[in-house]
Order: structure tokens, then C-alpha cells, then sequence
């Protein structure tokens, strides 16, 4: 009786599961906590592109942190993939072709890529506790800043403007540059909402000369 088909299923699970503890290699989570669905998927993908295309070597070392769907639509969602902060000039160097592959991946999912960073409060007299000067970098202004460039990465922001609306209410004008017009016009509105999602601030984001 041949026994080659009970063999190759063993062979096949054996692979199965070596890609998925490999895939969880990608992740890194400070609390420990275990990896949600979306995470485990998208470090499967990182794998998968690792494995199939010329940026194994940059790949090789990179990892996420988390990972999280964001509503553009009613029937449009983003990929939010953090990353931890050390590694993103790693991430930069890729990213745009990187995306590109994740995104068909996900059927065309709009994927974005930003740091994992830490708000540190302002200390007051009821939090203060014995540490050297907050860094300007962990001040809750600096994070959103920093948000910003790490959402239209590789395109370049030319100008800010807040607007007071009558109801006091404040929106957040961003101009981009216009040489990178015709690759992102599509994905403008994910920025919006993926900005809206971590931040809890509105922006918009346009060219300047199509600022009013």
C-alpha cells in the first residue's frame, strides 16, 4: 500500500508551521501580550514578501509592533502597521516598494507604516516623580508631528495652518507636495481617517494650489 500521501501531508503541516512560528518572530511586543489576528496576518505577509522578492536582506531584520484596521468608507479600510521606532530609517529604505506589496496582499487595502512611539505626560505636582527632563520628542505635540511625516512617508509636507472654526473647534490643514500628486492623490483621504484614528485630531490633506 503506498504511504507517500500520509508523508506528504505530515511534510506539509511540518512547513505550515514552521511559517507561522517564523512569521511570529516578526512581532515584538513590549506588554508580552499575545499577537491579535490582523498582527499574526500581516507578519505572515512581511514573511511572504521576506521570502519571495529581492528585499529579503532589508526584511530580514525588521518586526512590527501592532497592527490595526482603520475605516476610510463604508467600504474601504487601512492597515495601520507599527513598527518599532529604531528600525524605521530601515523601513524608509523600503517602504514604498514594500507597501506596494503588502497592499496586493491585501487586496487592495491601503497600508501605512508608522513608529511606534511613547507620549510621556507633562509632570505637575500629582505625577511628579524623580526623571530626567521629558525629551521633546516624547511631548504629545512632537508624537502627532512625527505621526504626520510617518503617514505621507515618502512625500514631503511644505506647509501647516490650523483653522479656528466658529465653534471653536480646530482643523488641521497639511499641503504635500505637489511632485508626488498623481502616486498619492488616491490615498488622501486615508490619511485623514488613519490620522483622525491615532490622534483624535482633524486634518485634511491637500497641494497647495488647491488651498482656498
Amino acid at each position: 500500500q503506498n504511504q507517500h500521501p500520509p508523508r506528504c501531508r505530515l511534510v506539509r503541516h511540518s512547513t505550515a508551521k514552521m511559517a507561522t512560528l517564523s512569521a511570529a518572530k516578526k512581532i515584538v511586543k513590549s506588554d508580552k501580550s499575545r499577537p491579535t489576528e490582523l498582527e499574526q496576518t500581516v507578519a505572515q505577509a512581511m514573511l511572504d514578501v521576506e521570502l519571495s522578492s529581492d528585499m529579503k536582506a532589508d526584511l530580514r531584520d525588521l518586526h512590527i509592533v501592532a497592527a490595526r484596521e482603520v475605516d476610510v468608507s463604508a467600504t474601504k479600510k487601512a492597515i495601520v502597521i507599527f513598527v518599532p521606532y529604531p528600525e524605521l530609517k530601515k523601513y524608509h529604505r523600503i517602504q514604498v516598494r514594500l507597501v506596494r506589496e503588502l497592499e496586493k496582499k491585501f487586496s487592495g487595502k491601503h497600508v501605512c507604516i508608522v513608529a511606534q512611539r511613547r507620549i510621556l505626560r507633562k509632570e505637575t505636582k500629582g505625577n511628579h516623580v524623580k526623571r530626567q527632563m521629558r525629551p521633546m520628542s516624547r511631548t504629545l505635540t512632537a508624537v502627532h508631528e512625527a505621526i504626520l511625516d510617518d503617514l505621507v512617508y515618502p512625500t514631503d509636507i511644505i506647509g501647516k495652518r490650523t483653522r479656528v472654526r466658529l465653534d471653536g473647534t480646530k482643523l488641521l490643514k497639511i499641503q504635500l507636495d505637489e511632485k508626488d500628486a498623481q502616486n498619492i492623490e488616491g490615498r488622501l483621504e486615508t490619511y485623514k481617517r488613519v490620522y483622525k484614528k491615532l490622534t483624535g485630531k482633524e486634518a485634511v490633506f491637500e497641494f497647495p494650489q488647491r488651498v482656498a
